[in-house]
């Protein structure tokens, strides 16, 4: 077996190890909040966000495993509701340019994930592998 086909095996074995870290941990992550939610007796709208949150993060990580890509958008989304989540938490403590910058965020990433869709629709790429890309991809919502 030459270094070459050692090498990447290896990188491929980490990456595999370390999505399972990220999938069990995030599964951790959501067991703890539920128990939280059922210690405290109450579901908030910040809780359902989170959860939420954390199932992005899943979906991410078997998009990455199946395709062997990080869908570029989904952490662009995760962000929107991570930062709407901070709005809706922290709304009644936050000044007003607090609440102008992280409302000008979620612009800034809206309009981001609008560049990337049209660019990824009208000008379409070959990937390393020499092969035109799917249109419809894992990351896409269905049409």
């Amino acid at each position: 077996m030459n270094l070459d086909r050692l090498s990447r095996r290896a990188l491929h074995g980490t990456e595999i190890a370390v999505l399972a870290v990220i999938a069990v941990a995030t599964v951790i992550a959501i067991l703890q909040e539920i128990a939280l939610m059922v210690r405290n007796l109450e579901v908030t709208l910040a809780d359902l966000l989170l959860l939420f949150i954390f199932l992005e993060v899943l979906a991410m990580v078997g998009i990455y495993y199946k395709s062997g890509r990080l869908p570029v958008r989904l952490p662009l989304y995760i962000a929107i509701v991570a930062l709407a989540r901070y709005i809706i938490i922290d709304m009644k403590a936050m000044e007003f340019w607090q609440l102008m910058g992280a409302a000008f965020g979620i612009l800034l990433i809206t309009l981001a994930v609008l560049v990337l869709r049209y660019g990824h629709v009208r000008f379409p790429y070959v990937d390393e592998g020499g092969e035109e890309p799917d249109h419809e991809r894992a990351d896409s919502p269905p049409r």
